[in-house]
């Protein structure tokens, strides 16, 4: 097959419509379709792009604030455009939007004209064939993790059965089946989407690796690659497979699969597509958008997160306008705009049938009870009943142990043995978590000898390598409750020269105050871990001012820390 990049006319202006463009920003909407468009002009220079915010696909509006006329809004999460450079202003850094290309017409209109490169997953296209029952079955573990029947093959997405996930924040919902690591150890592959540790569990890949040390794993080719701590973790896997984005992987004559990454988190979140008999699955698991947005219509079976509450934001903050009712309010309104984005995405793809899954964790530790009462998640079966109001796809809530079968389902739908539940008194939720040895693990950081020397602060944010950048960060050391730790740490960074002051410069400068409790931020500090433990874990507590997201300083510390950790015995060498 011939795969050729095409330009599609996305909206046309007629001459008349073309004169009358206004200096700066110009909305458009395309009434056929319902897309939007802004248009910024500037003297004869024009430049184009989707109405559609990089972060959540939401729309932008005018930004009273902006007395250039240069910058627009996001009805969503407020990020700020600046539509002459195409760059975000807010949060400063960040993304840049993608353009379109403006073209003349002869007669003085213009296009807005993009750009497609082929979609991959159309190379070497398959027929689907007829599948016997029982070919190809789908079995829920728990949270994101899947067991899939391929033929004669298995394969197992993002395996998170046991302990915890974000240093001790998240926990499972449900009670994997009882023989999930037989499970485990008869898959042909894995595949796990990216490094966050409700889909890559060290403690879940600790056990399967004493059985099966040779099993393949495939993860992309991220930026942050997905297993940048395995040596660390002292897991021995021996058959990690890094593939390229957008390439099939054949697994046999009947089976493939392509990882794509995310357009909005590239440099760390994946997807796949897999392909039986040319029965397309796919699964977009975390991601914000998917392959930038492009992706297959029509497939067999689709599977997406649908739950949000996976972030420290707005529940660890405190101070100007996050009040209980302030943070109530903007989580109801979160998950309600997550539920219309999946259910228009469902839609948009028209898939036979649709699983909500990747969303099944609970905040169960006692000191956690605040996070676990305001953190409130979407229910899947709101989410199902959204989308069955705007289309005819089928959907499936999985309970831990039921299987789908596929070729049942496609034939008919309403088969009764088309999706088998677990036996009758199955434990679906978990009532106990064995928190013991996970946070002694974690406890074991406190006394470490790195710590009785005050120079580890200055040792570890020079290790960090963030700088240039004004900002100041308090650091506070705390207990379970978020008060000072007795004898821990109370200190300032400077981020503009890498200092420690006694005080806050006298300098303007944006200042955050970050309280963390300390068996979390001594066990992070001393391994060289990303900060998603403490932000996305609920393990800290923030207040800024001005309530401003710093995105370069969190994207640093989440996502590009050095990969290799600090070198604590020259530090202690040095020190003594």
């Amino acid at each position: 097959m011939d795969r050729k990049q095409t330009a599609e006319t996305l909206l046309s202006l007629s001459p008349a419509e073309t004169a009358n463009l206004k200096e700066g920003i110009n909305f458009f909407r395309n009434k056929t379709t319902g897309k939007e468009y802004i248009l910024y002009k500037e003297k004869n220079h024009l430049k184009a792009c989707k109405n559609l915010c990089k972060h959540q696909g939401g729309l932008f509006i005018k930004d009273i604030e902006d007395l250039d006329g240069r910058s627009v809004k996001c009805t969503k999460h407020n990020w700020k455009l600046d539509v002459s450079t195409m760059k975000y202003i807010n949060p400063p850094g960040s993304f840049c939007q993608d353009e379109l290309v403006v073209e003349m017409d002869g007669n003085d209109g213009l296009f807005l004209i993009e750009l497609n490169p082929p979609n991959p997953w159309d190379s070497d296209p398959r027929t689907p064939e007829e599948l016997a029952f029982g070919e190809v079955q789908i079995t829920y573990l728990t949270h994101a993790c899947m067991d899939l029947k391929l033929g004669d093959k298995r394969m197992v997405f993002d395996p998170w059965l046991i302990g915890p996930a974000f240093a001790r924040g998240w926990w499972l919902l449900h009670e994997p089946p009882s023989d999930w690591l037989e499970r485990l150890c008869k898959a042909d592959l894995i595949y796990i989407s990216h490094m966050h540790s409700d889909h890559l569990s060290y403690p879940t890949l600790k056990q399967l690796s004493q059985r099966r040390p040779d099993i393949p794993i495939y993860v992309g080719d991220t930026e942050r690659p997905v297993f940048w701590n395995l040596d660390q973790s002292g897991v021995q896997l021996t058959n990690i497979n890094v593939v390229p984005f957008g390439v099939w992987q054949q697994v046999d004559k009947n089976l493939r699969f392509m990882i794509l990454m995310d357009g909005v988190h590239p440099e760390m979140d994946t997807c796949i597509i897999v392909e039986y008999k040319g029965h397309k699955i796919l699964n977009t698991v975390d991601c914000t958008r998917p392959n930038g947005g492009r992706l297959p219509e029509k497939a067999a079976l689709m599977m997406s997160d649908f739950a949000g509450g996976a972030s420290g934001f707005p529940m660890t903050f405190s101070g100007g306008k996050f009040t209980e009712e302030w943070k109530a309010q903007f989580i109801k309104a979160e998950r309600r705009k997550l539920l219309n984005y999946k259910a228009q995405l469902v839609k948009d793809l028209q898939p036979r049938i649709y699983c909500p899954f990747a969303g099944y964790f609970v905040e169960s530790h006692p000191s956690d009870k605040y996070i676990k009462e305001t953190n409130i998640k979407n229910d899947p079966i709101q989410l199902n009943n959204l989308i069955k109001k705007n289309c005819d796809v089928v959907t499936w809530t999985p309970r831990p142990g039921a299987t789908l079968d596929l070729g049942r389902m496609l034939k008919d739908p309403t088969d009764s043995q088309g999706i088998i539940e677990p036996p009758e008194g199955t434990k679906i939720y978990k009532d106990s978590w064995d928190f013991g040895p996970y946070l002694s693990t974690l406890h074991s950081a406190v006394g470490d000898e790195i710590f009785l020397h005050s120079s580890w602060i200055k040792e570890y944010f020079t290790w960090a390598g963030f700088k240039s950048y004004n900002l100041v960060v308090r650091m506070i050391e705390t207990d379970e409750d978020f008060n000072p730790f007795p004898g821990g740490y109370d200190y300032l960074v400077d981020f503009l020269d890498l200092s420690f002051p006694k005080e806050r410069p006298s300098r303007e400068h944006p200042y955050e105050e970050i309280r963390s409790r300390v068996d979390v931020v001594r066990y992070v500090v001393k391994h060289g871990l990303l900060w998603d433990d403490l932000y996305i874990g609920f393990q800290t507590r923030l207040q800024r001012d001005p309530d401003i997201y710093h995105h370069l300083f969190w994207n640093h510390f989440q996502i590009k820390l050095p990969l290799t950790p600090p070198n604590w015995k020259s530090f202690l060498m040095h020190c003594s």
